[in-house]
């Protein structure tokens, strides 16, 4: 009988290893899964970073341009009129 029950020890704990091993199969799965995720995500927020920066500095250009031709359209104006006004009456 002592032979019976050290068999049915034995049994159950190759069952309890082969769990065990089954879990860390899952798990490592997972992990690699999750790596491949991450590591695909950040290659597309670099390609986003590279892609956006140039656009942005390119839209703070364009910004740039429009104020200073607004400027010159409003501000360089009067200044114009107020000169021929000056030089009008001077002369």
């Amino acid at each position: 009988m002592p032979d019976a029950s050290a068999e049915l020890i034995a049994e159950q704990l190759r069952h309890m290893l082969d769990l065990v091993k089954a879990d860390n199969l899952a798990i490592q799965a997972k992990l690699a899964h999750e790596s491949e995720v991450l590591r695909l995500e950040i290659t597309a927020l670099k390609a986003w970073k590279d892609d956006a920066e140039p656009r942005l500095r390119s839209m703070q250009e364009g910004v740039t341009q429009f104020k200073v031709l607004a400027g010159l359209a409003t501000g360089g104006g009067l200044l114009s009129l107020a000169a021929l006004i000056k030089m009008m009456s001077g002369a």
